[in-house]
């Protein structure tokens, strides 16, 4: 503080003894404030006004007064007034506080044509130092005088000039502003002329005479005007241009527009060489007096010029620049239509051209903020992208709307700021349906002829661990084999995962049974990466049919998801099982049996039946019956499905007493395997009773059969036309009939049918059995005495292992 107090006394003894320039005490008085304004900040403000051009000493205000200083202590205070660069303008008395004008003040030099002049100012007192605003505002007083740029100007007008004539003339120009500038243009009094102003805007008026009488050479040669340029002073202040008029006597009339007014609209986008409109002016004169050329005025603007030009000769305005609306909207051509007179008729006319404006801006797209990947559990409502859009056209031309393609899962809505949208996800995603999607920002204007900008933008939709291991069969249902080697593979089973990378990593184990229910998956195992399943023992059809087992697939995600299937196993049969005798049995345990018949017995009769069965199924357990030895074909017969020994005709005396028959039972495998069975039959005689007792009968049979003779005769036909038809019938069902010698003749060759007839003859009588074929793939139920056979399913496919 003692510092700046020092500094302060220091300037006051500078200013009285006066050594250096008002410079550099001004400098100091800076260094000073500015020093102290890092201690002391300003406490008031105040505003004063005072009028340029006012006398060195006029009073602006009191500062002391203002500030609430008494007047004694006013000097030890030390105020002053600080200033930058300039030379001060103001003062304040050191021993009353009076702030006055320190030297002339010149507003247009300060602020030109500003509209307020406000000059921001700093008043200091020291001891204590304190600074205070002041603002002073300088009044604008009417102290400039409208200016013409030539002092006189000269106009060649002919004396055929009609009234109405318009000739512009330059227009005046006043330093001050507002109102107090050029307000008004007069016109020297004159019967020929008049006045008139045409105000273009921002104070700006252009003064234009006007022929109000024709004008006669030979009376008045020369016409001198005085034209005044008035500013809105009280008083009023203003300036002269003398107009002086040499009336031509060759040509008399000016060259007239064919309209008052040219107005027109183009549109923005019109390429060079478009013709604007053509303006056209007509002089009666003839001649070159009446030869109309269009020129340009000389006050027009550079921009004006650079994108117009006029034909001198047919008046037509083509565009010559390129044309934007954005730019400027509104375009003033002054044409002039001039004669080729000795003294030339000059006609301005002003071409106002109006741009259109015109959807030439497409949108423009610009993405602020962009997630590029997006779990698949985003949740909806989550900010995908910031899309900012803007067009350069105005109006509708400039109103833009957003949308993106419909088929997507997100949403594009506008955000609170203008032309701001927000990408957001419209439903939950799901990676494993689509793992990207293209997004498509579609932004349109409402022009009249729409334009539009397109960008794409890539969304990618990242993995989580959301799908489980699906195995591709469930269950999963496998035929093998039975005597399969213990080691090598069994069968497969596998899975996918609609995860990706680790998240579909799969892994197989086979769920054990704890409890020990299951025993049979403790001698399998499997490939945790493949699925395939090795067996580590042999499985016998015979004594394990089918199985089953679980499997687990685990994916590698985290945390880890799962899922089992359950795997069927049918052990198809092998033909290992060669067939077993089950009758005849002797009493040793061999296959072998004797068969005692009476010798009187007739053909067809059954002689007894070999019983075998085979453990295997399918083909592998239908067995065939062959005779493999046989003393007389003649006699017996063998049905070779059924087992059942028949004879074939009846016994004669010639016949030996024992016949040896040996029976080959086989099955119907890939390698058959077989068995053999001995009967031998016995024939024995019957005894003499029992002969004569049938002798009788059969004398008997035979006086009664006189007496039904006819009876018999009459069902006879009756049956025998019934079984004919029971045998077309049958014969129609069938693939194919079978012939038959007049003997017992056992089916040699199967056919593929599922019928099967046997003929044969007993005594004079011919008998004729029909029952069902038995198929290829028939198989003996093991354990049934009648071999009774069974019909597999020839429709399910098997799957091979």
């Amino acid at each position: 503080m003692d510092f700046i107090v020092f500094l302060f006394s220091h300037i006051s003894n500078m200013e009285q003894r006066r050594p250096e320039t008002r410079r550099g005490r001004t400098k100091w008085i800076t260094f000073v404030i500015i020093l102290a304004s890092f201690c002391y900040s300003s406490s008031a403000h105040f505003r004063y006004s005072v009028s340029e051009e006012v006398e060195e000493g006029t009073v602006v205000g009191n500062i002391a007064k203002d500030l609430g200083l008494d007047k004694s202590t006013l000097k030890d205070r030390g105020i002053r007034i600080v200033y930058g660069s300039t030379e001060p303008l103001f003062t304040v008395n050191q021993d009353d506080g009076v702030f006055y004008v320190d030297r002339k003040i010149d507003r247009e030099e300060i602020c030109d044509r500003s509209k307020v002049c406000v000059l921001d100012l700093k008043t200091v007192l020291q001891n204590p130092l304190e600074i205070h605003h002041v603002a002073v505002e300088i009044l604008d007083v009417n102290d400039h005088s409208p200016v013409f740029p030539h002092n006189e100007t000269t106009l060649e007008i002919s004396e055929s000039a009609l009234p109405g004539a318009k000739f512009q003339l330059q227009d005046a120009r006043d330093a001050d502003s507002g109102l107090l500038s050029v307000q008004q243009y007069k016109l020297s009094n004159n019967p020929h002329f008049r006045l008139e102003v045409k105000d273009r805007g921002e104070g700006r008026k252009t003064p234009s005479l006007v022929l109000e009488k024709p004008l006669d050479r030979e009376s008045v040669k020369n016409h001198v005007l005085l034209l005044t340029a008035l500013d809105g002073g009280k008083p009023p202040r203003s300036g002269n241009m003398t107009i002086i008029v040499n009336v031509s006597d060759v040509n008399d009339n000016p060259p007239v527009f064919s309209q008052e007014s040219y107005t027109v609209s183009l549109k923005e986008n019109s390429p060079v060489g478009t013709t604007v409109i053509q303006v056209n002016a007509s002089d009666l004169d003839e001649g070159p007096n009446g030869e109309v050329m269009y020129l340009l005025s000389n006050h027009m603007e550079a921009r004006v010029l650079e994108r117009f030009s006029l034909n001198p000769m047919t008046g037509v305005i083509v565009v010559t620049g390129a044309l934007d609306f954005e730019e400027c909207s509104r375009y003033e051509i002054d044409v002039q239509a001039s004669d080729k007179g000795a003294a030339t008729l000059k006609t301005d006319k002003t071409v106002v051209i109006n741009l259109v404006d015109v959807n030439d801006n497409e949108p423009e797209i610009e993405v602020t903020s962009f997630s590029h990947a997006l779990p698949e559990d985003s949740k909806p409502g989550t900010t995908v992208a910031l899309i900012s859009v803007k067009d350069a056209d105005s109006g509708l031309n400039g109103k833009v709307m957003c949308h993106i393609n419909n088929d997507l899962p997100f949403l594009l809505t506008p955000s609170l700021q203008n032309n701001m949208y927000s990408l957001v996800t419209k439903t939950v995603l799901d990676r494993e349906q689509n793992s990207q999607y293209n997004v498509l920002i579609i932004a349109k204007d409402a022009g009249e002829t729409s334009l539009s900008s397109e960008n794409n933008i890539p969304v990618l939709v990242s993995d989580i661990n959301d799908n489980i291991p699906e195995f591709y069969k469930n269950p999963y249902i496998f035929y093998i084999t039975e005597n399969n080697s213990p080691g090598e593979k069994l069968l497969s089973v596998s899975a996918r995962d609609n995860d990706e990378g680790g998240n579909a990593l799969i892994s197989y184990l086979i769920l054990r049974d704890k409890e020990g229910a299951n025993t049979l998956t403790s001698f399998l195992n499997i490939n945790s990466e493949t699925g395939d399943i090795v067996a580590l023992k042999s499985f016998d059809f015979e004594t394990l049919k089918t199985f089953q087992f679980q499997v687990v697939a685990s994916d590698s995600g985290s945390p880890s998801l799962s899922s089992n299937v359950t795997v069927n196993v049918f052990i198809l049969d092998q033909n290992d099982n060669a067939p077993v005798i089950l009758y005849p049995v002797s009493s040793n345990g061999s296959a072998e049996g004797v068969e005692e018949i009476p010798r009187n017995v007739n053909a067809g009769h059954l002689v007894t039946k070999v019983r075998a069965y085979d453990a295997d199924i399918g083909y592998n357990g239908w067995l065939l019956f062959s005779l493999q030895e046989v003393t007389d074909h003649s006699l017996f017969g063998l049905d070779r499905y059924t087992g059942q020994i028949r004879t074939l005709r009846s016994f004669t005396e010639t016949d030996e007493a024992e016949h040896k028959l040996v029976i080959l039972v086989k099955d119907n495998g890939n390698v058959s395997l077989s068995a053999t069975a001995t009967v031998i039959v016995k024939l024995v005689e019957p005894k003499e009773a029992f002969a004569a007792s049938d002798v009788k009968s059969a004398a008997k049979d035979d006086e009664d059969n006189n007496v039904t003779f006819y009876l018999m005769i009459t069902l006879g036909s009756v049956s025998v036309l019934f079984i004919i038809s029971i045998i077309v019938l049958i014969a129609m069902q069938c693939s194919r009939s079978t012939d038959y010698t007049s003997k017992y003749l056992p089916e040699t060759n199967y056919d593929g049918t599922l019928c099967h007839s046997i003929q044969y003859r007993s005594g004079d009588k011919r008998y004729m059995l029909v029952g069902p074929r038995m198929s290829i793939g028939s198989t003996i139920v093991p354990g049934s005495h009648a071999n009774t056979l069974v019909l597999p399913d020839r429709r399910r496919t098997y799957e091979e292992v």
